[in-house]
């Protein structure tokens, strides 16, 4: 790909993952949270899982990897994205984006435990630093910590926390399958989970919840947002790589907030932007050795 290609897609990406949470908000004043995630990812395994005939040479999983990365993908990684759904019911969309740079650092934890990686000292002060910047974003009062939006931000933290740890049991899980069926697989499994919790909590659709509006935002999400970016990301990944990749995590942030401003009229603090710095930092701090690859040079020291 040429440096100008690598660009556009790299901002298109960022985009069209920034966007989706303002049209998660716009979504969620006509749609139940539970079946709006069910039906995003409805979508988007369709044309995941139809692509993936077309170009994979095996498509389907059969091998005990492959079915237990699927399983834990779609339960954690896709279904735990309900969580997301359920937050930013209160929680403004740009707040949500910002929230997500504490995916890499709560991968960086799960992976001590079930990869069996190591945290250095440097790596471990990254980590706290990342939770004191989601600290400042999420101003929690000590005394009640239902109080305002704490409860729905928290929340949003967990589905941070089920993500990470469904990229996690992916990974342990070493699938043969191509990534791209993968995803598609796991968006199945996962939208059929949400389907489930969506039903036991009773969420019943009204008949005018169908309209231009609510439609145009479920049809963004699955389509552009998920199925399409995700083709994109692959591109992006097989061509740079994990690391440079993740890296669209924290220009999403960044498209996000502005789309919520200008579009949704909200507002975003000063203590949630110097926030969202903290958990930059930490990532740094976690990440240096890759970093430090990237730019070309070693730093001599072991990687978290």
């Amino acid at each position: 790909m040429s440096r100008f290609l690598d660009g556009g897609l790299f901002l298109l990406l960022a985009v069209l993952w920034g966007f989706s949470f303002p049209a998660i908000s716009v979504g969620l004043e006509y749609l139940p949270p539970l079946l709006f995630a069910a039906a995003r990812y409805d979508i988007a395994a369709v044309l995941l899982l139809t692509a993936a005939v077309v170009r994979a040479e095996k498509w389907r999983p059969t091998e005990r990897n492959d079915l237990a990365a699927v399983a834990g993908g779609g339960v954690f990684l896709i279904a735990g994205n309900g969580l997301l759904f359920l937050g930013q019911q209160t929680v403004p969309s740009g707040v949500a984006a910002i929230l997500q740079g504490l995916v890499p650092i709560i991968t960086a934890l799960w992976a001590i435990p079930l990869l069996g990686e190591r945290l250095s000292p440097l790596g471990a002060v990254g980590a706290a630093i990342g939770f004191l910047g989601v600290g400042l974003v999420i101003q929690p009062d000590p005394a009640n910590l239902l109080a305002g939006d704490t409860a729905s931000q928290l929340l949003i933290v967990g589905q941070v926390c089920s993500v990470a740890l469904g990229g996690v049991l992916i990974q342990r899980a070493g699938p043969t399958l191509e990534q791209l069926p993968l995803v598609g697989w796991s968006m199945l499994v996962g939208g059929l989970v949400l389907h489930a919790v969506s039903l036991a909590a009773g969420e019943v659709p009204s008949v005018d919840v169908v309209g231009p509006v609510s439609m145009g935002a479920l049809l963004y999400l699955g389509v552009f947002a998920t199925a399409i970016a995700f083709m994109i990301y692959f591109r992006v990944l097989a061509e740079y790589g994990a690391f440079e990749a993740a890296l669209i995590g924290y220009l999403v942030p960044i498209v996000a907030t502005v789309a919520s401003v200008v579009l949704l009229g909200e507002e975003i603090g000063v203590l949630t932007v110097a926030g969202f710095g903290l958990v930059a930092v930490g990532f740094a701090l976690l990440k240096r050795r890759a970093i430090a690859d990237a730019v070309g040079f070693s730093t001599g020291v072991e990687s978290p």
